[in-house]
């Protein structure tokens, strides 16, 4: 088997008061500046967007999940069609999860064997069987850039079981990494897509130092750390990924899964994460909660009935430049459906404006102070919900 890591990711600066690091994920599309945060197009679309106002947000990887996309189109019309990005019209990168968070969330339905997981289809309760070697397959007949392969996730309450399914991803990494290789064995080293492993162990510090270790230990080409942003407090979370941020492989870029409120930006980064997913800002933006440098705002608030001026007058999008924050208001009360196209643009260019940020504190030796600066402005009152779509 090949040995990845270094041929697909560079360091290109480091903080030295921190684990915070720049860098480049190098991929058959082309290379994506890291520290990044990825919109998640569950089903080959960001809700309600072009793929043309996606990318003007700043974004370079969107996330499409296999799971639903196996179900609804089905894998023999994206293949009809050439492939994810001809389907979609999107030619940036694709990274497509393995439908393991979605399996986890559908317990009723599902039942999970050494081979796999059979479930029921919540679109009409038909059967499926989804294994290691076919979520690789599935995605390789996609298109995908990066290919996420299938994990055991276990909820923040069940920790009788985690280790039997960190145990079981292990496993069935193996047989994906081999599946993988097999199928991708006569492309050229940049030319295939790069397939990542998910790290487990739930809230154990033991147990995920023994999976880090083990993903580690394979031709994978990143490293996930997963069964986060499952019901624990966010506290919990960071002391975890504060105890494995001495242990995160330096080679390879390492992405926190579901987690994407923009303050956890600010602070995973410092604990050395270079990749972010979350359908947290287009979720909120449709529900009218936009973010700003302060904080989020309730934009359906009657104080905004009368503010001409944009939400974020500091910030360059489509939304602030062209709308009032009134305007936004009107739409929201209204329930027409411009208002939430522009407030998801708002919010996705706010996240990579917060992005580039970080990237160039980094760069510029300054990234704590920035860090600070920016947490001690933003006030986010809101309570934790489901980050993973």
């Amino acid at each position: 088997m090949e040995d990845c890591g270094a041929v697909h990711f560079l360091v290109t600066s480091v903080d030295p008061q921190s684990y915070a690091r720049t860098g480049q994920l190098l991929t058959r599309r082309g290379a994506v500046q890291t520290p990044t945060f990825m919109p998640v197009g569950t089903q080959a679309t960001v809700k309600s967007l072009t793929p043309d106002e996606v990318r003007q947000t700043g974004a370079e990887i969107v996330l499409a999940n296999t799971y639903h996309l196996m179900l609804r189109p089905g894998v023999e019309v994206i293949e009809a069609a050439g492939g994810l990005h001809r389907f979609t019209g999107w030619q940036g990168v694709f990274l497509t999860d393995s439908g393991g968070f979605q399996v986890y969330s559908l317990a009723p339905l599902r039942r999970i064997t050494e081979a796999g997981v059979t479930f029921r289809s919540h679109i009409d309760g038909s059967m499926h069987e989804l294994t290691p070697e076919f979520a690789v397959e599935l995605q390789l007949r996609f298109g995908s850039d990066i290919l996420m392969p299938l994990d055991d996730v276990v909820g923040y309450t069940e920790s009788q079981r985690q280790r039997e399914a960190m145990e079981r991803t292990h496993r069935w990494l193996q047989r994906a990494v081999h599946y993988f290789h097999e199928r991708t064995c006569e492309q050229a080293v940049l030319q295939r897509p790069l397939l990542f492993g998910i790290a487990q162990g739930g809230f154990d510090i033991q147990l995920r130092h023994e999976s880090l270790a083990f993903v580690a230990s394979l031709p994978v080409d990143g490293i996930a750390v997963g069964g986060l942003s499952v019901g624990e407090p966010k506290p919990l979370m960071f002391e975890l990924l504060e105890a494995l941020a001495p242990s995160l492989p330096h080679d390879r870029p390492r992405y926190l899964m579901g987690v994407g409120d923009p303050e956890d930006l600010w602070n995973a980064v410092a604990l050395g994460i270079d990749l972010f997913d979350c359908v947290h800002p287009t979720r909120l933006a449709r529900h009218g909660s936009l973010f700003t440098r302060q904080g989020r705002i309730d934009i359906t608030s009657t104080r905004f009935r009368f503010q001409f001026d944009p939400v974020d007058p500091t910030c360059d999008c489509v939304t602030c430049q062209h709308f009032s924050a009134a305007y936004l208001h009107h739409l929201f009360r209204a329930r027409e459906l411009l208002g939430l196209r522009l407030a998801s643009i708002h919010n996705l260019r706010f996240m990579q404006r917060i992005m580039q940020e970080i990237r160039t504190s980094i760069q510029q030796g300054c990234f704590q102070t920035a860090r600070r600066a920016f947490l001690d402005a933003y006030r986010d009152g809101a309570g934790r919900e489901d980050r993973h779509g």
